[in-house]
Parts: C-alpha cells; structure tokens; sequence
C-alpha cells in the first residue's frame, strides 16, 4: 500500500525528511527487530555488554549488533519465537523497538547520577511496559508508576511488569486528570502519547489506511489534554519526557510550542553521537529541541522525543497516605524463607495475598494508593493458608527471591510443557513447593507430591502456540 501523499506533504519542509529514501525505505518491508536485556535477571550484564565479544551463549537469542544509544539494547539477526523461547517467559529481557531505548540517553542527559537516586517517576501511557521496564532498570533505586488507563492494556502491562521481576514498578490504571491531586510530587514524568502512527508504518503496513490528517489534529487535541491534566503532578525542576510514534509536526514540535508558551519551561538538550543517524530538530516559534528517528537513517522505526524541564514554582501537595493493614508476625516469619534480603522490606495485606514492599517506598507507596486505582505493588507473596505459604508467580519471576529453595532444573522441552500448563515429571526432586528453573533462571511453581506434580503456571500466562 502507497504512504498517503498528504502524509508525504507535510514532511517535504521537516528536517532530516528525504521523501526518496522514506519511500524507498518503507517498500523494501525489512524488519527490524530488538530486545533490551533484563540487568536484573542476565547474568553476563556489565559495563563492557555492548563491546565483544557479545554474550552469545549460554542465551540462545540470535543478538548481531549493539543499539548504540542504550547499553542493554541489541539487534537481533532474525526474529525467532519468543513465544517458544523459555528465557522471554522468565523475564530476561524485553522486545522492544530500538528508537524507543533512546529514553536512556534523555535520562543520563537530565538526571547524570540516576542510578543511584530514589527518584519517582510516572510512565502515564505505559503499555505494553517497554518504557516502565526500561525506567526501573535506569532508576534502580527509584520508584516507577507504570499507569495504563485502559482496563483491557493494564493486564499486558502488569504482565510485563511481573516478568520483569523488580519491586520498583507499580502498576495503575488512571486517567491522566487523576493524577492532580498530586501536585508536585514526581520528579519525571514519561508520557508516550496516543498518536496517529505513521512511525510504525513499515513494522504495520495495516496502519497506513487509517491514517489521515483528521486523525493527526484528533490526536494532537489528545496530546494537549493529557499534559494539561498531568503537568500539576510534576514538581518544580521535574523533567517531562515527551514522545511519539507519528512523524507530523502537529504531534511532536507544534506541542513543545503549545508547552514552551503555556508554561514556563526548558528545553533539555542531548549530546547526539554522529554515527546515531538521529536528528534534531527545533521547535518553529520557540526553538525546542526535539530528537526525529527516520528508518533510512537509524536502524529501527519512526519515532520523536524530546526532553522538557518545568521551570515553575510549586506548592507541593498530596493525598493523605492510606494506613495498610500490616501482615502478622507469623505470616512475615512463612515468607521470610523464600526471600534473599527480608529485612528490607515490610509486608502488607492486599486482600487475599501479602505484598511486599520495599521499606523505603512504603510512604509513597500509602500516598499513591490513597489516590489512585493500584493493579499491582511490589511482589506479590502469595497467600498463607495454615501457615503455609502458597507462594504466587510474581515471587517466582522476582529479584527478591531467594536462590537456595528447592527447585527443579529443567530442559527446554519440560520447560515449553510447564508453560503450556502441562504435567510435566520431576523425578528425584524434593517434596514440597519447588522453582522451575530453565538456564538458572525462574519460570513459575510446581508442587511436588507423592504420587504426582501439579502445574501452578497461572493459567492465563500459559503458551497457546504448539
């Protein structure tokens, strides 16, 4: 299918369009696809993961070549199945569209030390996870408010966030206007916005015929109404990380514009390395940098971002903390086992299950739950019935679990079987709750008993694909 010639028009004056090699481009239907490593969950992580040799084995993923603006990210050589791949399931890395890891140097740009800061961050938009993801491994020790105000995405999202595994994410679904009453209390917010699209038009040739430029000003109206309802929450100095997937003006510079005269504001500005292939552009009316990512330039999608600083003076206010119900000295004393460094964390009563919640989120997390309608918080434990711990898939998949229990290692056949749900055997392993493990890493539960094993992979996780 042919782009849309009005799309084609709009861009002939944009910086960095070069309708030939757009076009071109988009009709050869190459695929390019990425993954982020978990740094959490992949072992071989370190400072030289991006120089060779790459961390070929013992991962079975076919990684070619670094993504060059984000220190996890690689480009695979084929697409395999993820599906089939028992690591995805585990959580060891995420699939994820290259242009979109360029969050990373936005970040290292506005906060140089944020590894080691306990900042709050708000991921607005945030399904699938491919952000909220990548800002919980940037921001280790912050606390990350992955928000998805569609019922249907949130389950995808905390999905996502569970196999991620680190008790930094928490999961909300909300409206952007729901976030008010926090006034000045995050200290970055992401929002990649609805838009109309056309950078995914090579990755979804189906998405050409809906577009249109009606579209493109019903979804710059969205854009606007979603940063007016959100910009109370953030806090004086607060950074505002804007994004899309659409190449109109009217998605991306006009709305650094629109904020630049709304509110006062700065500009942050990345270093570009020459060999990005990224390009910079600036806003017309007040010269807002923003960052456009065209195919035949970088290897991965069409994409914008840009970096705002918020520059005024802010009354901070917030909801009155809601007081949780505390788990019992007994229950702490069931799941104090299964976890590697209990005396970091408290543990809360989230209706049937405990959650635990790391000791130092504890008064943001009564804040936000006070206010907001919260999917998912810290790990979640489990239930305890009859002082046993019926431990749940989250504490499986999570960081803060402890490496000595009783585990049964298996193959990559066993492992496909346990994640389609089916009886799988695990002779000679210990009575009791027992990890499987694939690799040394985490997939789910099994119980063993005497005379047989029961699955515990949660039923809507469970691989379909044969």
């Amino acid at each position: 299918m042919p782009l849309p010639a009005a799309l084609i028009r709009s861009l002939q004056n944009v910086k960095g369009f070069s309708q030939q090699a757009f076009e071109q481009v988009h009709a050869s239907a190459e695929q390019v696809t990425s993954v982020r490593i978990n740094p959490f969950k992949w072992r071989q992580t370190s400072s030289s993961l991006t120089t060779d040799p790459l961390p070929l084995t013992p991962y079975p993923l076919p990684l070619s070549s670094p993504v060059r603006w984000c220190t996890t990210g690689f480009y695979l050589s084929e697409r395999p199945s993820f599906t089939l791949d028992p690591l995805f399931h585990a959580g060891c890395y995420y699939v994820q569209e290259a242009s979109s890891m360029f969050l990373e140097q936005m970040i290292k740009t506005a906060y140089p030390h944020h590894a080691a800061a306990n900042y709050k961050v708000l991921d607005l938009c945030a399904a699938p996870g491919g952000k909220a993801t990548h800002l919980s491994a940037l921001f280790p020790e912050g606390l990350i408010v992955a928000n998805e105000v569609i019922k249907t995405r949130s389950g995808i999202l905390t999905e996502n966030a569970v196999k991620w595994g680190k008790e930094n994410i928490m999961v909300t679904s909300n409206d952007a206007a729901d976030f008010k009453p926090l006034q000045g209390y995050f200290d970055m917010i992401v929002i990649d916005a609805p838009c109309s699209g056309s950078g995914m038009f090579r990755k979804d040739p189906g998405a050409i015929g809906e577009w249109s430029l009606q579209n493109v000003d019903l979804c710059s109206k969205r854009q606007h109404r979603i940063i007016e309802d959100v910009w109370p929450a953030l806090k004086e100095n607060g950074i505002l990380i804007y994004a899309t997937c659409s190449y109109s003006v009217e998605e991306n510079e006009s709305i650094l514009d629109w904020i630049s005269k709304k509110y006062n504001v700065e500009s942050v500005r990345v270093n570009l390395k020459d060999d990005f292939g990224i390009v910079e552009t600036e806003s017309e009316d007040r010269g807002m940098h923003g960052y456009r990512f065209y195919p035949d330039k970088i290897e991965g999608e069409g994409f914008f971002i840009a970096g705002i600083r918020k520059k005024e003076i802010v009354d901070a206010s917030m909801p009155k903390p809601k007081r949780f119900t505390m788990a019992s000295d007994q229950e702490r004393k069931v799941i104090v086992p299964f976890l590697s460094a209990p005396e970091q964390f408290e543990y809360v009563r989230a209706n049937e299950d405990i959650a635990i919640l790391k000791k130092s989120d504890m008064e943001d997390i009564a804040v936000l739950f006070a206010g907001l309608y919260v999917k998912k918080m810290g790990i979640k434990a489990g239930k305890i019935i009859r002082d046993e711990l019926i431990p749940a898939h989250d504490l499986a998949l999570s960081t803060i679990i402890a490496s000595n229990l009783k585990s049964v290692n298996v193959q990559t056949g066993v492992a496909l079987d346990y994640l389609r749900k089916k009886n799988i055997r695990a002779d000679n392993a210990a009575k009791g709750w027992n990890v499987v493990r694939f690799m040394n890493h985490n997939l789910g539960w099994v119980k063993i008993l005497s005379n047989r094993v029961n699955n515990y992979y949660p039923q809507q996780f469970r691989i379909l694909k044969h």
